[in-house]
Order: C-alpha cells, then sequence, then structure tokens
C-alpha cells in the first residue's frame, strides 16, 4: 500500500518536474514496429548544450528516484518492525481488513435496505409457517374427534382387551398401538416345537 502510495508522488513530481523543464511529450509515443525516424530526428535537432543539460536532468531524476526507494524500502523496514513491535502479524492484519471491510459493506444504505427486506420477509414467512401450524393442529383435532376416528380408537380398545385381558380399557392411543403390535408380533412367531416339527 505504501509503495503504491510513494510510487503514484513519485509519478506526480516526475510528471511536474518535466512540465516545468518542457520535457514531457505531447506527441504519442511509436509502437513497435512503426517508423521510428521521425522520433530520432527530434533528437537530432537539439543543440550539444540542450543534449548536456538532458543528459544532466536525466541524472538528477534517476538520483531522485533512486532516493525516494530508499527512503520507501526503509519506511517499509520501519513499518515491519512497529508491527512486530505491536504483535501485528499477517493474519490479524487480513483479520482487521476484513472486518473494517464488512464494517464499511455494513455501513453502505444498500445493505440496511436488503437488511430491512430480508428481516420483513422473515417476519412473514415465520407468521405464515405459525398459521400453517395452527391449521395442521386444528385439522388433526378434527380428525380425532371425527366419528371414523372414534370408530377406529373403539376397536383398537376392544382388540386390546381382548389381547391384553389383564389391563383396563381406556388408555391412551399409543399403549394401545404398542400393545397390539406386540400382540400380533408373538401370534406370528412360530414356536421353536412347531418349527421343528413341520422339517
Amino acid at each position: 500500500m505504501y509503495a503504491d502510495v510513494c510510487g503514484t508522488i513519485l509519478k506526480r513530481y516526475i510528471n511536474a518536474e518535466e512540465r516545468k523543464q518542457g520535457l514531457l511529450r505531447t506527441e504519442p509515443v511509436p509502437e513497435e514496429g512503426e517508423d521510428v525516424a521521425a522520433t530520432i530526428s527530434a533528437t537530432e535537432t537539439l543543440s550539444e548544450e540542450e543534449r548536456e543539460e538532458l543528459r544532466r536532468e536525466l541524472a538528477k531524476v534517476e538520483e531522485e528516484i533512486q532516493t525516494l526507494s530508499q527512503v520507501l524500502a526503509a519506511k517499509e523496514k520501519h513499518l515491519a518492525e512497529i508491527k512486530r513491535k505491536l504483535g501485528i502479524n499477517s493474519l490479524q492484519e487480513l483479520k482487521q481488513n476484513i472486518a473494517k471491510g464488512w464494517q464499511d459493506v455494513t455501513a453502505t444504505s444498500a445493505y440496511k435496505k436488503t437488511s430491512e427486506t430480508l428481516s420483513q420477509a422473515g417476519q412473514k414467512a415465520s407468521a405464515a409457517f405459525s398459521s400453517v401450524g395452527s391449521v395442521i393442529t386444528k385439522k388433526l383435532e378434527d380428525v380425532k374427534n371425527s366419528p371414523t376416528f372414534k370408530s377406529f380408537e373403539e376397536k383398537v380398545e376392544n382388540l386390546k382387551s381382548k389381547v391384553g385381558g389383564t389391563k383396563p380399557a381406556g388408555g391412551d392411543f399409543g399403549e394401545v398401538l404398542n400393545s397390539a403390535a406386540n400382540a400380533s408380533a408373538t401370534t406370528t412367531e412360530p414356536l421353536p416345537e412347531q418349527t421343528q416339527e413341520s422339517l
């Protein structure tokens, strides 16, 4: 990040210096394969003094670039040292950048509108599921109170009293079904003596 900032500053500085000296090119740079004779002829029209001045300026700019590169390297080293002393490593930096990015996203109006819309949709869905649950509960109560179900329940109770014998009738429906299932399982399993005789 600091390299980008310093690079931008350096470019601005060089452009400003070239504008001062009138060195900034206004004509397009020739592409590879184009006739470069036109650009060469421009340097031929310079006097020896102008060329010498340009060489000095070139050396000065190259020196400034080198100095800025060294300053940038020193700043980056100092930055790394400060981060090391603070205990900030790359993973923590990444976490901080992600947290900052998320904070920036949540601060946008688009996020807030989307969040509100999703919240309203969730509330409507919750209300719909609640009403569906109420409807199902009511339908199950209607089925339980229907004459067909009562008749089925009575038949199961009768079957229970015949199979169980010792228990009084009137247990809950789950107990009745379990006892009926147990009774039918015991009547369908052949006795060990029967299996040997049938062989």
